[in-house]
């Protein structure tokens, strides 16, 4: 008999209840120290106070009036997501699986508009992950998202991550952009060098083609720069949004240039919920602090600490772990045995971490966790892994 919940995820068998700043409590009481931030969303923790005042001093005003209205919430954010970014124009949606759709929209309309309607090709990475609509499995590709789900939107052409001469050999007269994450979280924490983001963004300029980045999961702070592509200090013409930049609430957004951008007027893109009160009004009080140079200082400071330990971790148990990987507090594990038992492992020991293809176990802390957590962190994970190999 089918579950009343449709049974679509292998969960573990955990149930909390309760949770604040770094840590969850199960409904039995114990007490876990949480390197997922539900998948990279929970940017400041659990409960963080800034975000529960503003969500329920919203909530006891006005909660939603649809997008056929001014909503000055949604446009206190967008003023803050241009005034931080290259961006000159925001649209908002509830996740980042729609921010890929209107990306997608975005880019095949812009050339439409410019009398170029056969440029509808988009170039695409193995090992990425957009999201899990018709367009987001289609861009990623791969057999494990979209077997069963045929037939797929076409206009994907799939490369390998990173290769230049690969990339540089597939743009035709029918490409219209290039989408890649800076750092591929579900592909295994696998960041792409800035040397090869700069190179994308010399190619598209050569070609006259968008460069659409997916900063879902890398993106708001988590890298130590608002935005990682701001490491190898280049710009995107779209960008996708989502995850931390409700700190838990629901909330995704497409940032793009006004060029980029000029295809989109009014009726051909629409969200019922996109950019409503609640939602704006909690983004707003996450861009407050994560914009802030001295939190994103903080952030880089405990990213090396965090980096070091896990360092001393992985030469410590040579058998389980290979290496690490990743940017800021986006970092990966590479592991020798199985991703899915080092996370069970770390169950027993009650720390939470996530795991990402390419044999990597993810810790994505929240960017609010302290020396004295990442210490206990790498603490528990150390006993997690002797356990593994004693086993």
């Amino acid at each position: 008999m089918i579950s009343s919940v449709l049974p679509t995820y292998s969960r573990a068998p955990l149930s909390f209840v309760s949770g604040a700043g770094t840590w969850l409590v199960e409904a039995d009481g114990r007490r876990f120290l949480d390197l997922g931030a539900g998948i990279a969303v929970n940017a400041l923790g659990h409960a963080h106070p800034a975000l529960v005042e503003a969500l329920t001093t919203q909530a006891g005003q006005l909660w939603h009036t649809s997008n056929l209205y001014q909503i000055p919430q949604q446009q206190a954010l967008a003023d803050r997501l241009v005034e931080h970014t290259f961006a000159d124009t925001v649209f908002f949606t509830n996740s980042g699986t729609e921010a890929c759709e209107l990306a997608v929209k975005m880019a095949r309309k812009y050339f439409y508009d410019k009398d170029q309607p056969e440029r509808v090709e988009i170039i695409t990475f193995d090992g990425s992950f957009h999201g899990r609509s018709a367009a987001g499995i289609a861009a990623a590709g791969s057999e494990k998202m979209t077997k069963g789900f045929g037939p797929l939107l076409g206009g994907f052409t799939h490369l390998s991550f990173g290769d230049h001469d690969a990339l540089t050999a597939a743009i035709t007269d029918k490409t219209c952009a290039i989408m890649v994450e800076p750092v591929q979280g579900e592909g295994g924490i696998r960041p792409l060098s800035d040397a090869c983001l700069k190179g994308m963004r010399d190619l598209c300029d050569e070609h006259g083609i968008l460069l659409i980045l997916d900063e879902v999961q890398c993106g708001v702070g988590r890298t130590g720069k608002l935005f990682a592509h701001e490491w190898a200090g280049v710009t995107p013409d779209i960008m996708m949004v989502a995850k931390g930049i409700g700190g838990g609430f629901p909330l995704g957004a497409v940032l793009a240039t006004e060029n980029a951008a000029s295809g989109m007027t009014a009726g051909t893109h629409g969200s019922t919920y996109g950019g409503n009160p609640l939602g704006c009004a909690v983004g707003c009080a996450v861009m407050d602090i994560v914009s802030d140079p001295a939190f994103l200082a903080e952030v880089n400071r405990k990213a090396s600490l965090m980096r070091q330990k896990l360092e001393g971790l992985v030469a410590g148990h040579p058998d389980i772990f290979e290496g690490v990987r990743g940017s800021g507090l986006m970092l990966g594990l590479k592991c020798k045995v199985a991703p899915g038992d080092v996370v069970t492992a770390g169950y027993a020991h009650e720390v939470i971490t996530v795991p990402a293809a390419d044999n990597v176990v993810r810790l994505l802390p929240p960017l609010t966790i302290t020396d004295e957590e990442i210490t206990e962190a790498v603490t528990r994970l150390d006993a997690a892994a002797a356990k593994l190999a004693s086993s």
